[in-house]
């Protein structure tokens, strides 16, 4: 099995793709999609329109989505309470894997809720900043070096397990705005210079993934970029990012809908064709 990366359209690949590609999908609930209709796995909160399912329909490949709210770097070769390990998945006859994970391993949602906590002492400066810093050490950065041993053991695991397969590491859509100007609200209730605090965490934790993609032989999608100009602070029907306080039916600072559409966009713009030899 062999990706190509040059020439081909979405539609020239879906139509030259044989169903007989296998394509597992590993990752948190940035992949799993919580809240968006239809959920097809409550214990996981996987939805059928995230973007694993989408890049499979359009490149018609056999998908197995084992992504799961929650997961860290642990529930892939672990389980992950009642569920099996997300790499039991994965065999030699796996031809495509995409991966999404490592922001549970830096706490994102204990991280956003202690920053929300702090935002009513101070809502026009940066207490999670503070907070997090206040000992001479940014504790967010120290958390994102301390989970790149643990994505590199990931892919490794998952090089053993699926030996034949194109790996990808998707990274995560932008949450806050990239200019640092924030939106302090009930809906988004962090502080106003709290937000670029908080975007340069995430460009950290992608940088990290992206480094330790290269370094572990997969391919890494940037889907950040992409999304810039549709994170949490934008008015619905513009955000592909839904509040802490979320509106749309989907998980608080995650992507909607049109969230997913937008990543399974950009990795399948990545992948363009598949060509599958026995």
């Amino acid at each position: 099995m062999a990706l190509c990366v040059a020439g081909a359209t979405a539609a020239s690949a879906a139509a030259h793709t044989a169903p007989s590609v296998n394509y597992v999908a590993l990752g948190d609930s940035y992949a799993s999609g919580p809240g968006i209709p239809t959920q097809v796995d409550a214990t996981c909160a996987r939805s059928d329109q995230n973007y694993p399912s989408l890049l499979a329909a359009a490149q018609n490949w056999r998908l197995t989505d084992v992504s799961c709210s929650g997961a860290t770097t642990t529930a892939l070769a672990g389980p992950q309470g009642s569920t099996a390990p997300q790499l039991d998945a994965l065999g030699a006859d796996t031809d495509v894997v995409t991966l999404t994970i490592g922001g549970n391993d830096i706490g994102f949602s204990g991280n956003l809720a202690t920053c929300a906590g702090l935002t009513s002492k101070n809502p026009t400066g940066n207490p999670c900043q503070t907070f997090f810093t206040s000992d001479g050490t940014d504790r967010l950065a120290q958390r994102v070096d301390d989970t790149a041993p643990k994505i590199a053991a990931a892919l490794d695991a998952i090089h053993e397990r699926a030996p034949r397969a194109k790996v990808v590491v998707v990274g995560y859509p932008d949450l806050f705005p990239d200019d640092g100007v924030g939106c302090t609200s009930s809906a988004v209730p962090l502080a106003a210079g709290d937000f670029g605090y908080l975007r340069d965490t995430e460009k950290k934790l992608n940088a990290m993934i992206a480094d330790q993609a290269s370094a572990h032989g997969a391919a890494y999608v940037d889907t950040y970029t992409p999304t810039v100009g549709h994170d949490m602070c934008k008015p619905a029907g513009e955000r592909w990012i839904e509040p802490l306080v979320a509106a749309a039916p989907t998980a608080p600072a995650h992507p909607n809908a049109q969230g997913q559409q937008a990543m399974a966009a950009v990795v399948e713009n990545s992948v363009h064709c598949v060509a599958h030899r026995r």
